[in-house]
């Protein structure tokens, strides 16, 4: 097992890398930002790091800085969460060199799922069923508005090395390809620094399915079941669940399956998940995240196994501890992400300062969040600023259990999402499990009219 851990970042994912650590007997060093210097992992921390100003790029994804204090504190694994360094091959191709083990896949095995296009053509060779589009990268704009042509409109522009909804433009007809391939390159560049491109058949008003999986060195690959993330505004997702409502026997099995051979095709090592959109009884693979997930909890409610342990067994060299005929899911778990943002003036971010905190609590109810009272949310990251996840006997009784969890949640110093997603929870559409990634898009004027009316309230009371 690994002895010293060094967690390379910040939020509720540090907190619960954190905790697997201590559980395990693991010593784990924290590094933050100057912006970070209260946090609460950094309190928690065996040791804790300043390793450089509020800015990422000078702090969370300095690799050279990450390198230099993993070394000095004697840190045989670097843990990257998710986000800022976890997808970057070189980072875990610089551990490897150092003699560091990186909690996650090889440099090779994310360089082959990172490009998006390459990973598309790995899929269709593994007999994992792709959408229609590009064969790799296009070449340019000419290139690609044959493929649209060919594919049939309308078509997604998506950056090969993208990730989190960047890079990633809609196309209705051949006029407006160009100008969508000049915005979609430069926000590739700007996100990913690889300003390549290519075309995807886009499919109207799928299901988000996603399928978690575990692999070891040894040779073994497992799926810990799936989960729905329809529920998402700009590609950011919102609402997650567990497991996908209304699967077939039949299709919930090819789905595991086209997972696991997805995972073995790049040569993958450690958790993982594999995304499909699903078009009525029709999936097909949309790409693959070598890394933990935000809504990863869901999974391990409703398995009972905890992710971020089987992460740091595998990367310690252990074989896994669990058969794929030992996976068992038992009941139904949400996820509600609870942002620090306004709805009701275009989700605009809102950090701040927490005045007062009170999470809920119960038999099968999870938090996730580094908040606490007084502590300040700073405005250079993510505006995730908790997770509340409910776990019930089956999905309706997991919805009404998160609609109980968002009354009692309370937050005051910043405005958040929690009254928007206590609306979703009651939408009928939602509660029929008539989903898909075009939800908000369809019910969004009168879940915001709710949130504005929630909003007006609170500012006259005041």
């Amino acid at each position: 097992m690994l002895k010293r851990v060094l967690i390379a970042n910040r939020g509720e994912i540090a907190l619960r890398v954190l905790r697997a650590c201590r559980e395990l007997g693991v010593d784990t060093v924290a590094v933050y930002s100057e912006a970070d210097a209260e946090a609460l992992h950094v309190h928690l921390a065996g040791e804790a790091v300043c390793i450089g100003p509020a800015r990422a790029a000078d702090s969370y994804l300095s690799q050279d800085a990450l390198l230099t204090v993993a070394k000095a504190a004697g840190c045989d694994g670097i843990h990257p969460g998710y986000g800022f360094l976890s997808e970057n091959a070189d980072f875990a191709d610089a551990c490897a060199e150092e003699g560091i083990t990186f909690i996650g896949p090889s440099g090779s095995a994310i360089r082959k799922a990172g490009s998006k296009s390459a990973a598309r053509d790995l899929m269709r060779k593994a007999g994992v069923p792709v959408t229609p589009g590009s064969a790799g990268p296009a070449a340019s704009v000419e290139d690609a508005l044959q493929t649209a042509e060919e594919v049939g409109y309308p078509v997604l522009l998506k950056a090969s090395a993208g990730g989190g909804g960047r890079g990633i433009r809609r196309c209705d007809n051949a006029e407006a390809l160009p100008a969508a391939w000049a915005e979609a390159k430069a926000e590739a560049m700007a996100c990913f620094s690889s300003g390549e491109l290519y075309v995807e058949k886009l499919v109207e008003r799928p299901r988000h399915i996603e399928v978690q999986i575990l692999a070891d060195r040894h040779g073994n690959t497992i799926h810990l079941g799936d989960r729905d993330c329809s529920i998402q505004r700009r590609n950011q997702k919102l609402i997650e669940e567990a497991p996908a409502q209304g699967l077939t026997p039949e299709l919930r099995a090819a789905m595991g399956e086209a997972a696991v051979k997805a995972a073995q095709a790049v040569g993958y090592e450690g958790a993982g998940t594999v995304e499909f959109l699903l078009d009525g009884g029709h999936f097909y693979f949309m790409e693959m995240n070598t890394r933990i997930q935000v809504e990863h909890g869901v999974t391990e409610m409703v398995t009972g196994v905890d992710l971020v342990r089987q992460q740091l067994r595998i990367a310690s060299g252990l074989p896994l501890d669990i058969a794929q005929e030992d996976v068992c899911i038992q009941g139904h778990a949400i996820e509600c992400r609870i942002n620090a943002e306004n709805p009701a003036a275009d989700f605009l971010p809102c950090p701040g300062k927490v005045e007062f905190l009170h999470f809920p609590g119960g038999t099968g109810v999870r938090i996730d969040s580094c908040l606490y009272n007084g502590c300040i949310m700073p405005p250079y990251y993510d505006s995730l600023a908790a997770k509340i996840l409910a776990h019930g006997a089956n999905r309706l009784e997991a919805i009404r259990k998160m609609r109980r969890c968002l009354e009692e949640f309370t937050l005051e110093g910043f405005p958040t999402n929690a009254d928007f997603s206590y609306e979703i929870l009651y939408h009928p559409a939602f509660v029929r499990g008539r989903c898909s990634t075009a939800f908000l898009e369809d019910h969004l004027p009168e879940l915001l009219d709710f949130s504005r009316r929630v909003h007006e309230k609170e500012a006259d009371s005041v």
